[in-house]
């Protein structure tokens, strides 16, 4: 468990940094703190490892005060990720991740499996070990960083913008990475970003911060997203925070409504039959799984992969309202495909159901 207890931080010229500082990242969660620049949540992450000295107050982990530990001693028990992985250059990939356990002694074979088992967890290939970080793409160095930071399996790991300096489809793939570290691993995170919607995602509990270093609001994102405390958080949640709330609501058996569906091959003829006056329908293979959307224009031959409209996302029976609507919003049907935990066809909703069903839930 981290703690903060009324920590301050005003630097000689006056600024105010951080300004009454008080919250708990529970032990085996993932605390985020976000907010916009010069909010104080990097200064906040740094007080962690004493990287930065508070003015007053105190910052505790399991209830030992930070400050009576020694620097060194306090850093090599803390795995730390920055924005652009913060690799040494000089240094191969093996020899980055095997930084700390080599500070601790270990020996040469303890070194070696350690980084291979490592390697594998994050999702590098193990021929990648003796390359230099210039040698690799973004989300490669990122994914050495957290492993670097796992090397030693320290309880603690702090998280400073990790995966702002990638694109967007590999920052989505680092976030589920990551995520699913995470509930192998269960360490105690305090993670830094300044995308809520990043905050949203990866958080058990989210700090908004306000440029001073106060908190605004500290609560789970469900709850961030359906009760802002005040204007300041709901403009910085965003105007959409009711659609991306729906994404809490899961668990929730949707009535679906039964899909006329044909398998890949069979001849139009068969499918102008099944779909009656339907402009679209659906195709799925041998084991009732959805292929896409054939449309009802004419033609001749069979039902091919390539005449298939792959628009519209699957939902998952059980799962989110979010993902429910977004499968009915983006289907070149207005439908939305549902699939059992196999990815087997249940059948379809529509937009108007999920929120029906939304309408329903308490709030």
């Amino acid at each position: 468990m981290i703690r903060f207890t009324d920590v301050t931080k005003t630097y000689p010229n006056g600024t105010q940094a951080i300004n009454g500082l008080t919250l708990t990242a529970p032990t085996g969660r993932i605390t985020v703190l976000v907010g916009p620049s010069g909010c104080g949540k990097t200064t906040s992450l740094r007080m962690i490892n004493r990287m930065i000295e508070p003015s007053t107050g105190m910052v505790q982990i399991d209830g030992r005060d930070v400050a009576e530990l020694g620097a060194a001693q306090l850093r090599r028990g803390i795995g730390y990720v920055i924005q652009s992985g913060g690799l040494f250059p000089h240094r191969t990939v093996a020899d980055n991740i095997a930084t700390v356990p080599r500070l601790l002694g270990w020996s040469r074979q303890q070194i070696a499996s350690r980084t291979a088992e490592l390697m594998e967890r994050v999702g590098l290939d193990h021929h990648l070990a003796r390359r230099y970080p210039n040698q690799l793409s973004g989300g490669q160095q990122q994914r050495v960083g957290v492993a670097r930071a796992l090397a030693a399996d320290p309880p603690v790991m702090l998280m400073d913008e990790p995966f702002s300096a990638v694109d967007p489809i590999v920052r989505e793939q680092l976030q589920d990475e990551f995520l699913r570290l995470q509930s192998e691993l269960g360490k105690t995170i305090v993670f830094v970003t300044h995308d809520i919607d990043e905050a949203i995602k990866l958080a058990d509990q989210v700090a908004v911060m306000r440029v001073g270093g106060t908190v605004a609001q500290f609560d789970t994102p469900a709850g961030l997203l359906r009760h802002p405390a005040d204007a300041f958080v709901a403009d910085f949640v965003g105007r959409d925070r009711g659609f991306r709330a729906l994404g809490f609501d899961s668990g929730i058996t949707i009535r679906t409504t039964p899909e006329p569906s044909i398998e890949v091959g069979a001849s139009l003829e068969q499918a102008r039959a099944v779909a009656g006056s339907a402009a679209w329908l659906l195709v799925v293979d041998s084991d009732q799984r959805p292929l896409g959307w054939l449309e009802m224009a004419e033609r001749s031959g069979v039902v091919q992969d390539q005449d298939l409209r792959l628009g519209g996302t699957l939902a998952v029976q059980g799962g989110s309202l979010r993902a429910a609507l977004d499968a009915a919003l983006s289907a070149p049907s207005k439908r939305g495909v549902v699939v059992d935990a196999d990815g087997h066809l249940v059948g379809t909703v529509s937009a108007q159901q999920v929120l029906a069903e939304a309408e329903r839930l308490p709030r």
